[in-house]
């Protein structure tokens, strides 16, 4: 325990405390010595219940507040949670689109290649010289042999035309 002289209304009081707690005790008496200074006149006693009245009156004020702002308080908590929640979701959509996106790149680039080894191929074709076609390969396989046969159907029209 500790022992702390506090000066309250022009009067010195011994109080014990826990140790560690001496500059909050004096720091509380201070409040209270300043309200207890802006009551003119009267004794001690007097000053010191009015200054205890305008403490009350303050708290009570304050608790008032505080539960005015606690539903607004919830209000913003729950206004937070969502606006994380769609942050999440809108992350989580950016990542799907990204990963949409690569793919259908990929894809793209794969298309090209099979379009510039089919132009080779025809050009091969038109120049008269025979073509072995390399096996397709991936998940157009059915469509890219239709083609090709196609391909082969047309470079024979094309050597029958004088």
């Amino acid at each position: 325990m500790a022992d702390v002289r506090l000066s309250i209304a022009g009067r010195a009081y011994d109080v014990h405390c826990a140790d560690g707690q001496e500059d909050r005790l004096r720091q509380l008496a201070d409040v209270i010595d300043a309200k207890a200074r802006t009551v003119q006149g009267g004794t001690e006693v007097r000053q010191l219940l009015f200054a205890a009245l305008m403490l009350a009156d303050e708290t009570q004020e304050a608790r008032g507040k505080v539960e005015k702002a606690a539903p607004q308080a919830d209000s913003l908590r729950a206004a937070v949670a969502l606006a994380e929640s769609r942050e999440a979701a809108a992350r989580d959509e950016l990542r799907a689109a990204q990963a949409r996106e690569r793919e259908a790149l990929a894809e793209a680039r794969a298309a090209t290649e099979r379009a510039a080894a089919a132009l080779a191929e025809l050009e091969m074709l038109r120049q008269g010289a025979p073509v072995v076609p390399a096996p397709p390969s991936g998940r157009h396989d059915r469509a890219l042999m239709q083609i090709a046969e196609r391909i082969e159907t047309l470079a024979t029209k094309v050597e029958q035309i004088p």
